[in-house]
């Protein structure tokens, strides 16, 4: 889960540093990678990290970093959701906020 997370984060990441091109300034909807099934891959692949590492370590302390991360990123992406469909009118409608399918 940890590797899987790290990996969906830094391709995610990597999607979002690329949609502009050289002397562009405007905003435009990622895709590609996990992004055709939700707004904020990246979050997700972060929570995936944490919790792998809490499951790798066996430690509450990082169980209760990963919780707490979980209690940052979900209502980030859901606004970041919200934002993106205020943005972009034809935004996709199936697209999820960090869940696939579900949130």
């Amino acid at each position: 889960m940890f590797l899987a997370g790290f990996i969906l984060n830094i391709h995610s990441d990597h999607i979002l540093r690329h949609l502009r091109k050289k002397g562009e300034n405007g905003y435009s909807i990622p895709a590609g990678g996990m992004f055709r099934f939700v707004s904020c891959p990246n979050y997700l692949g972060e929570i995936m990290e944490w919790i792998g590492w809490a499951l790798l370590t066996w430690s509450l302390v990082v169980l209760i970093f990963a919780l707490r991360t979980m209690a940052n990123l979900i209502p980030r992406a859901v606004s970041y959701q919200k934002w993106y469909i205020k943005m972009f009118p034809g935004y996709p409608k199936d697209r999820r906020a960090i869940i696939p399918f579900v949130l």
